[in-house]
């Protein structure tokens, strides 16, 4: 499995805010049946890297659907294929060393 860092950001709309292109993005996931967390910068999808990335470019399709012309859309992917790795593993494996790291230093 593999995790990948989404942001989708159209340009030219004439105002600061993308909140309803993430919202459009978020719905069509909802739609799917792919795991994934929105967070404050993009969203992170779990999958294969190949679903993924075809994914990423119909995500991406979404904010010329509404009139957009230009989308900048930036994509991390990590492809980890020694281990399953799933949403929200990071951050335990950082908690659980940070745990460990705090009772060390008493």
């Amino acid at each position: 499995m593999a995790l990948m860092h989404l942001t989708i950001i159209p340009l030219g709309t004439g105002s600061p805010s993308v909140g309803d292109c993430v919202a459009d993005i978020q719905a069509a996931l909802e739609k799917s049946d792919y795991p994934y967390k929105l967070t404050d910068m993009g969203t992170i999808i779990e999958g294969s890297s190949k679903e993924l990335l075809t994914l990423a470019a119909q995500l991406s399709e979404l904010p010329f659907n509404t009139g957009v012309q230009r989308v900048v859309t930036q994509i991390s992917l990590d492809d980890r294929r020694d281990k399953k790795v799933t949403l929200g593993d990071k951050i335990l494996s950082v908690s659980a060393r940070l745990s460990q790291k705090n009772r060390e230093s008493r």
